[in-house]
């Protein structure tokens, strides 16, 4: 971190991202569940996924009457082990939450459960619901579209979401495995955290029309939204790195967020409409795996951990003395921040005094 950041306790973080989306008229109990994934992405270091995305992707959607600031789920298809959720367009976090618990509750009777969301908004960190089913000895698996940004391998045209597959697993360690990833190289909220820090975009990230590597962040966020820029898939552009399977990938994705619920999908999904904004009506899936279905989950999470530590103890590339495994690293972020709280830009702490100012809020002192 730069002499530029400041370092905000996560009580005072969240009361303030509460606040807020009080403010702005989501109710109470729905707030404090959007704060808490909010946070969690801080925790663990997911800077593109927490407090920063508070403005520009729930606050400003809201007052653009493009949000639902009211959530009503409605679950319009139930068997024993599955769901389809309605979510009427209203705060993601809400919709999701409920539906990973419907698919836990179902995992716990019938040894698996799926829910699949339609009309749905932003849901924050996919993590977090995948880690709602790890504190319960599950596997947790979700996925969501998203508007577009990828360009399929050998195209140019931002068609895909950046569609991330997500897998939490409980092991015996003092982390558990947890995988959060977009389907792209980097998805669109890490060129807007290179964008606050003023830095350029590492050259294979996004190309143009010509197909060209674009590295010029400030003016790509704009033509993503054009759509005259596109993100690389996973595995980079063209085949040689094994971009296609990054494309196959966030299809797979798409195809569950959307065709399982009769869902939007792709250009669907840009958040505007005859040149109007609209909801954006994302989709969503939801597995839970109840490891005790299948094994003890002592022995479930021994292996599990066996696996994960034979992996960081094999031998080491020149130059390198430490092997991670998915979730680690997030585990050491959170024991570095846990005194220290959730670090600020320049940049953010003025949206967040603007919101202290609009919104009239007080018993905020921000160290501008």
């Amino acid at each position: 971190m730069d002499g530029n950041t400041v370092w905000i306790d996560f009580e005072t973080a969240e009361r303030f991202m509460i606040d807020v989306l009080e403010g702005v008229g989501v109710p109470v109990a729905d707030a404090r569940v959007v704060a808490e994934v909010l946070i969690t992405a801080d925790k663990l270091g997911f800077d593109s996924h927490g407090m920063n995305r508070l403005k520009p992707i729930y606050y400003d959607r809201i007052k653009a009457g493009i949000l639902n600031p009211t959530t009503q789920i409605e679950v319009v298809r139930e068997a024993p082990a599955i769901a389809v959720i309605d979510g009427h367009d209203g705060m993601g976090h809400v919709i999701a939450k409920k539906a990973m618990r419907m698919a836990m509750d179902k995992a716990k009777t019938y040894g698996i459960g799926m829910t699949v969301v339609r009309n749905s908004s932003h849901y924050g960190i996919a993590g977090y619901y995948a880690l709602m089913a790890v504190r319960e000895n599950m596997i947790g698996i979700t996925g969501t579209n998203a508007r577009p940004s990828i360009a399929p391998t050998f195209g140019v045209e931002n068609m895909l979401g950046t569609n991330p597959i997500t897998f939490g697993i409980p092991t015996d360690e003092d982390f558990p495995f947890l995988l959060d990833c977009a389907t792209s190289i980097s998805q669109r909220g890490k060129i807007e955290v290179y964008a606050r820090e003023g830095k350029d975009v590492p050259a294979g990230w996004v190309i143009d029309l010509d197909g060209n590597t674009r590295t010029d962040t400030l003016k790509i966020l704009e033509d993503l939204t054009k759509g005259s820029a596109a993100l690389s898939p996973l595995g980079g552009i063209g085949e040689e790195g094994g971009g296609y399977k990054g494309y196959g990938y966030a299809t797979v994705v798409e195809i569950l967020c959307s065709a399982l619920q009769g869902g939007g999908f792709m250009k669907m999904l840009t958040g505007v409409r005859d040149g109007k904004k609209v909801p954006y009506s994302l989709g969503h899936y939801f597995i839970a795996i109840n490891v005790d279905a299948f094994i003890e989950p002592a022995d479930f999470k021994k292996t599990a951990g066996d696996i994960l530590r034979e992996l960081r103890a094999s031998k080491k590339m020149p130059g390198h003395d430490r092997i991670y495994t998915a979730g680690e690293k997030e585990h050491i972020t959170w024991l570095e921040r846990r005194e220290k709280g959730v670090p600020v830009g320049r940049d953010l702490l003025k949206e967040m005094q603007q919101l202290i100012d609009e919104l009239g809020l007080k018993g905020y002192a921000l160290p501008l």
